[in-house]
């Protein structure tokens, strides 16, 4: 896991909860403890956790194999490794606890976490939120309509992982770097890098360009990948270095047209700032 400076911990009805920000998978960690905390109000939060997973062997399971162990800084300013989980790690450990405020915390997570966790089940609300974001940043139509019609393809895509065996999370993360890798010829991260971002969502932050080029490779990716059947991870790195080539040819092409680059360093965020 590799975590940026961004280590500001977060306030639920005046209790402070640490968190550290992955900037691979691109989302917050919170410490386990500190939920627990709030949730019993225990004076031994960190045993009354121990005392639950050995109540608990499935719950104890499923936070072995999801919550890792990170560096929080402690109450006497020591970094210590910590339980940490993302919010839908967290909402399977509240669950297991009864609380008067489970459901609290739950919309808390969602807000200052996971923005996604609150449209899990319902795709239009995620839409309409997503819209409504895109219009307070200040973006048109056009590129909200662009933006829409990519998360779209993307969708597509990750549904046929998850359904052809890919896991969630890291190995999605490791194949939507080779896609765009290969059309772009720079990682996500280094992407990130040029237009100056470090929690914002890259896809909030590109050109129309680099968007049709991005849903381009997503496309190719999945057709592809339909196509060979691909299975798990190793079988969809092919299709989604075939599929990313598509766009990189697509987009050479261009640019040898057009003598300008795709890959931009402008964002959103920086043409706001040159505006004021």
């Amino acid at each position: 896991m590799k975590n940026s400076d961004d280590k500001k911990n977060v306030i639920f009805e005046g209790k402070q909860i640490r968190r550290l920000w992955d900037e691979e998978k691109e989302m917050w960690y919170f410490s386990v403890v500190d939920i627990v905390q709030v949730l019993t109000e225990s004076v031994n939060p960190t045993d009354y956790l121990k005392k639950l997973r050995k109540r608990d062997p499935v719950l104890a399971g499923y936070i072995g194999t999801n919550c890792p162990h990170v560096e929080m800084i402690t109450e006497s300013g020591k970094k210590r490794k910590t339980l940490a989980g993302n919010p839908e790690h967290l909402f399977r450990i509240i669950q297991s606890i009864p609380s008067k405020k489970a459901e609290p915390i739950k919309l808390w997570l969602a807000k200052v976490g996971y923005e996604r966790v609150q449209e899990m089940s319902d795709p239009e609300k995620a839409l309409n939120r997503s819209r409504d974001y895109w219009q307070k940043m200040g973006r048109d139509q056009k590129w909200i309509q662009q933006r829409m019609m990519g998360q779209e393809v993307r969708n597509k895509l990750t549904d046929y992982w998850k359904d052809h065996e890919v896991k969630e999370k890291d190995e999605y993360a490791i194949l939507t770097n080779i896609i765009h890798q290969e059309w772009s010829d720079v990682s996500v991260k280094q992407h990130k890098s040029l237009k100056n971002l470090k929690t914002e969502n890259l896809r909030d932050h590109m050109t129309d360009a680099e968007l049709v080029f991005t849903a381009l490779a997503e496309l190719s990716t999945r057709q592809i990948a339909e196509t060979m059947e691909a299975k798990g991870l190793e079988e969809n790195k092919i299709p989604a270095k075939k599929g990313g080539r598509v766009a990189k040819n697509a987009r050479l092409e261009l640019e040898e047209k057009t003598g300008k680059k795709v890959v931009s360093g402008n964002s959103f965020k920086l043409l706001s700032a040159r505006k004021k």
